[in-house]
């Protein structure tokens, strides 16, 4: 059979069975999150989902066992914008192994100011791409133990647009909110590709993958109380809106299938099918401009000053 057969047998609503694997999701307590996580639970897998706030992971985690009946499920204290608490959220893991971690936790700003993180960077790119780099670090031995372990980045269709300014990265001369959060997505999915060049010449087993979930809107999304619901009024007036984008459910199936599939390679990319905006997952081509390798090299070498990590260390 081809590879294109294969792939176009991939079923959304019955992905294979991921019986006796562990995933962790960042934030896995709403949006596109929640969903991959709600997927990967009815896949048998044991799902983590990481969140700063406990209230609403565990009302996601009850809103996921009220449709997955037996999922197994976890929550882990993870903020990203706390460079410093990454280690020991790992290390509160207390696992083996990891078999998948899913990139996407992430905050969009609509308005001015600037805002930081504690350790004073910039808050889009502080915790979109520099918490996630850092982050992927103190996870490596834990997907290098995994007998095929991913990375999975969740980007945006947002970034397909922007381009990085590697002499102001976190927008302290131009900060415009918009741009910024593109050129953080960006930032992240840079990552993703550089990560996956560096793990395949360094011989490791682990795969990093690149995902997008398209145009997905909260109002088209189903309920999911208490995790969270659109107003039918809003459900109806983003109902001609659903002949070009999708909800957050349908967001998630390229991400599940990046993490799941056993045709995946790493470096590729997945997103909707059509227009690159709503429909069930396929690969796309990698845009130029995400895999540009003196702009990842730059990219890396500013990301690991920014977070205190060795830029040399991780995978083997």
């Amino acid at each position: 059979m081809s590879t294109t057969a294969r792939h176009q047998a991939w079923d959304v609503h019955r992905p294979p069975s991921a019986e006796g694997r562990t995933f962790l999701v960042t934030g896995g307590n709403a949006g596109i999150g929640y969903f991959t996580a709600e997927q990967l639970a009815a896949t048998g897998a044991v799902v983590v989902l990481g969140s700063r706030d406990r209230a609403k992971a565990e009302a996601a985690m009850a809103s996921i066992r009220s449709r997955v009946p037996g999922a197994r499920l976890r929550r882990l204290g993870l903020d990203l914008a706390d460079l410093p608490s990454l280690k020991s959220a790992v290390d509160a893991l207390d696992l083996d192994r990891l078999d998948a971690v899913v990139l996407n936790a992430g905050v969009a700003l609509d308005d001015p100011p600037r805002r930081e993180t504690a350790d004073g960077h910039e808050l889009m790119f502080g915790t979109n791409h520099l918490g996630h780099f850092a982050l992927t670090r103190w996870l490596a031995p834990l997907l290098s133990a995994a007998p095929a372990g991913r990375v999975v980045t969740v980007g945006s269709f947002a970034a397909r647009s922007e381009r990085l300014d590697l002499d102001d990265p976190q927008s302290t001369r131009d900060y415009r909110p918009k741009r910024a959060y593109g050129r953080s997505k960006l930032a992240q999915m840079c990552f993703g590709f550089e990560l996956d060049r560096r793990l395949r010449a360094a011989g490791s087993t682990v795969l990093s993958v690149v995902a997008h979930p398209g145009g997905a809107l909260d109002s088209l999304t189903p309920p999911r109380a208490p995790a969270g619901a659109a107003t039918r009024g809003e459900r109806l007036r983003a109902l001609p809106a659903a002949l070009l984008v999708q909800g957050k459910d349908a967001g998630a199936w390229p991400v599940v299938r990046a993490t799941l599939d056993p045709e995946v390679r790493g470096g590729l990319l997945w997103g909707p099918r059509a227009f690159k905006l709503r429909g069930r997952p396929r690969r796309e081509p990698v845009p130029s401009h995400m895999t540009d390798p003196a702009v990842a090299a730059r990219l890396w070498a500013i990301s690991a000053e920014l977070t205190g990590t060795d830029p040399d260390d991780g995978f083997r």
